[in-house]
């Protein structure tokens, strides 16, 4: 009985061992393997960008802390220690620099409420603009946060989940339907109701009132809270991918970016190590340019590409722009922009402190109309 079966196992084998190797015959004569031209020197870029999203965090932390301390003073009406209200937390208003951005468009009048929230707005759009969506990769705290978040879960769990492409992608547009509903409530309101909705009790405080919401944490809004810092640490960039219309906006700014990720055709050896690093799952392997709005500049699949100039972010002609130039353009629009509002008078939102001692103790129960 043993005599019998063993040529049956060997028949067997012998078949399955001859398909694959056939396959790997026919796909290495259509596609010939191309010789490795290593690049030489080291890639800077993820230690560049690193070091630009922590200062970024510390800026924001910073900001959060005297913000903090601010809102103390206002609610016990000077009793705290005080300290000056940091213009700088209006950054985190984005719906208010839309609103205050149609409103300078219509009647070319700076906003006296939240000015600074209108130049860092627009900071953003233009770095979006320049650099494609590099606030998202570089600057954007909740993007740092997001990224960490899944990289933790990697070194935890030994791998994140990737969700089905029927899935992905219908979730990828939740965010965009987010932004087109707070698009079109901006494009109905007219600049006078604009002007007055910020000049209302419930729009002075507006900065007030986003930070209570995370001091007085109700259990509906902890719960999903919780749930996104776990859908974070399994699916890579879980709020940035699926959720978030801030970065549904830059994208769409960034594709009218000059600048994009190039693959040259002619030394890509087809590691497909590009495609893997990317934490927009785009196929970099398989484009010649990567046009998608999904694209962070983060340059991840430039780091680990080991062919010579085979990935670089570059301009139209191929003019690259390494990671310092990526840091250094958008130090100059950072910085260029909140220098000018601030030496032209338009950063400071001044009221009485009569007013925000009024206004801020009471501003969980304010309402607009």
């Amino acid at each position: 009985m043993s005599s019998c079966r063993i040529p049956e196992i060997e028949d067997v084998s012998a078949s399955v061992t001859d398909v694959p190797g056939e396959e790997r015959t026919a796909r290495s004569e259509a596609r010939p393997k191309k010789k490795l031209i290593r690049r030489t020197g080291r890639d800077y870029s993820q230690q560049l960008r690193l070091s630009v999203q922590l200062a970024f965090l510390a800026l924001n932390v910073w900001i959060g802390v005297l913000f903090y301390q601010w809102v103390r003073w206002a609610e016990t009406a000077g009793q705290t220690l005080a300290v000056e209200r940091p213009a700088g937390v209006e950054g985190w208003l984005p719906i208010a620099g839309l609103m205050q951005l149609k409103y300078v468009v219509v009647t070319h009048q700076w906003p006296a409420i939240h000015p600074a929230g209108l130049f860092l707005f627009v900071a953003f759009l233009l770095i979006s603009f320049l650099l494609r969506k590099a606030f998202c990769g570089w600057l954007c705290p909740l993007g740092t946060l997001s990224e960490y978040l899944w990289k933790l879960g990697r070194y935890t769990f030994r791998r994140n989940v990737t969700l089905p492409r029927w899935l992905d992608i219908p979730l990828r547009g939740m965010k965009y339907l987010l932004l087109g509903f707070f698009a079109n409530a901006v494009a109905s309101m007219s600049a006078e109701t604009i002007g007055a909705f910020l000049a209302a009790p419930y729009g002075l405080i507006l900065d007030v009132r986003m930070l209570n919401f995370f001091r007085f944490l109700g259990g509906t809004a902890a719960f999903v809270l919780l749930g996104l810092i776990v859908a974070s640490l399994f699916v890579q960039n879980f709020w940035c991918r699926y959720l978030c219309p801030y970065g549904a906006l830059m994208g769409l700014v960034s594709t009218l970016s000059p600048l994009r990720i190039h693959r040259n055709e002619a030394t890509c050896i087809d590691c497909g190590k590009c495609a893997k690093a990317c934490p927009a799952s785009l196929p970099v392997d398989k484009l010649v340019q990567i046009r998608s709005a999904e694209c962070m500049a983060c340059m991840e699949c430039v780091a680990v590409c080991p062919a010579k100039d085979t990935l670089v972010f570059a301009a139209p002609r191929h003019r690259i722009v390494p990671a310092w130039g990526v840091v250094a353009a958008v130090a100059v629009v950072f910085f260029g922009l909140v220098g000018y509002a601030k030496l032209s008078g338009h950063w400071e939102t001044r009221l009485p402190q009569q007013i925000y001692f009024q206004l801020v103790p009471q501003a969980s129960e304010a309402q607009h109309r």
